[in-house]
């Protein structure tokens, strides 16, 4: 059901924030501690967090262009200061992540990070994508840093990896934390996604290794141990029903079980797709 819900989301909203399901997608919700130094300052469905260190603090995606509003708001209500945000991460270049980086880029000053791949959807402002052309624009967003696999971003005392997750776009990007909580060393991954909505398999020209890479990204991902997960869609790990359970013990975002069972249910998604494209006629 996560998965069907996910695909909903980006089939139906991606082509303008103004229908039901973007604005559903965008629905405000109250900023909340997670775990640790997390905090979730994005909206009902399209996620953004942030990771509060004492020289500043790291955000992970923007949502829409129109999200970008409820971040700021939520990043103050919970007692941070906007301005002090010194790095924005993104998981992928979609109009749905990315939409409010370059704004949040101005007002904060902070330094972009992104893959090489993904640089390129930033910067063309979402234009040119291998699946939607140049339907899903938003404002682009200059890229200050690069990173390749395995390259860290460290702010006082706070280190996240890059993990290259391509497929969902060229450059998808996970994000993974050694986060000490109560004693305990918990493996904590921003995930970007699996998902592959509409997506051509077969014959695409504008991403001839899609196969490939989706191929070696469900390999590596499922080797990786995860303790907490977070993603690009709340609906992918049930943010808003494990927001509600917060005040129980242990913390409901602690759930190996979300990330093993999401990568299960796109990578078969992801097959039952590949083999239908196969047998189809040419």
């Amino acid at each position: 059901m996560k998965l069907i819900l996910i695909t909903l989301l980006l089939s139906r909203s991606i082509f303008a924030q103004a229908s039901a399901d973007d604005r559903r997608a965008n629905t405000p919700i109250e900023p909340f501690r997670m775990i640790g130094n997390i905090y979730y300052v994005g909206a009902a469905e399209v996620t953004s967090f942030l990771v509060t260190t004492p020289d500043g603090h790291i955000l992970v995606d923007g949502g829409y262009a129109e999200t970008g509003a409820q971040i700021k708001a939520n990043v103050v209500k919970l007692g941070f200061k906007v301005e002090d945000i010194k790095y924005l991460l993104n998981t992928q270049s979609h109009f749905d992540h990315a939409g409010s980086l370059a704004e949040l880029k101005k007002l904060t000053g902070a330094k972009m990070v992104a893959s090489a791949a993904d640089k390129v959807g930033l910067e063309n402002g979402g234009k040119g994508d291998f699946i939607w052309g140049d339907t899903l624009p938003y404002s682009p967003v200059t890229v200050d840093r690069v990173v390749k696999d395995g390259d860290k971003v460290s702010l006082g005392g706070v280190t996240l990896k890059a993990v290259l997750i391509p497929g969902h776009t060229k450059g998808s990007t996970a994000w993974t934390y050694q986060l000490k909580d109560s004693g305990k060393t918990l493996n904590v991954i921003f995930f970007g996604s699996t998902s592959a909505p509409g997506y051509k398999f077969i014959g695409n020209t504008m991403y001839p290794n899609i196969v490939t890479d989706f191929e070696s990204t469900f390999t590596a991902a499922k080797k990786m141990k995860v303790d907490v997960f977070f993603a690009s869609h709340g609906s992918a790990f049930d943010l808003l029903g494990k927001s509600e359970k917060l005040k129980n013990d242990p913390n409901p975002f602690i759930d190996p079980r979300s990330y093993t069972d999401y990568l299960a249910e796109t990578e078969k998604a992801f097959r039952e797709k590949l083999a239908a494209q196969k047998n189809a006629p040419q």
